[in-house]
């Protein structure tokens, strides 16, 4: 007989910015300040992330657009890619992602796309320990504890070692 299974996590869900803790905030700020930065010609999407590193280091990134689409990159792999290059061994402890559309901060906060989810799974199986992941928007902020629980039933090294040879 087949079991029916289900798949939940939880997060903190908060109205303002006041009510987050000083890194927390100090992370988000970043997020929204380097914002400014990306290059969104096509969408007017701009996003920005923050990354912050074992050692306290926070290491930003944008989305940068292309006019072939599949070129640009995502603001968290910018984020994870500049850290990997520019900090080898500091472990990501957490990332901030914050939007803005034509008319500013995203009102909801926005999730990282699946690329981005499959690329914090894999840093967090990398390393071993958890990203926390810190989602503004201009009406709510969502704490997730481990960006693995935005991928679940992921593919990652333990999934390869599973298939026959």
């Amino acid at each position: 007989m087949l079991q029916g299974k289900s798949i939940s996590f939880s997060y903190k869900e908060f109205d303002n910015v006041k009510e987050l803790d000083q890194s927390d905030l100090e992370l988000l700020n970043s997020a929204i300040l380097i914002a400014a930065n990306a290059y969104a010609p096509y969408s007017q999407f701009k996003v920005g992330a923050a990354l912050r590193l074992e050692s306290g280091e926070i290491v930003t990134g944008t989305n940068v657009e292309n006019a072939a689409f599949p070129s640009g990159i995502c603001a968290e792999r910018s984020a994870l890619s500049n850290a990997s290059s520019n900090y080898p061994g500091d472990k990501p402890v957490a990332l901030a992602i914050a939007a803005f559309s034509g008319k500013g901060l995203t009102p909801e906060p926005v999730s990282p796309c699946g690329n981005c989810r499959q690329v914090i799974a894999e840093e967090e199986y990398r390393n071993r320990m958890k990203i926390r992941i810190i989602l503004g928007g201009k009406r709510k902020i969502r704490i997730i504890e481990k960006g693995g629980d935005l991928l679940p039933l992921q593919f990652n090294n333990d999934t390869l070692k599973i298939i026959p040879q």
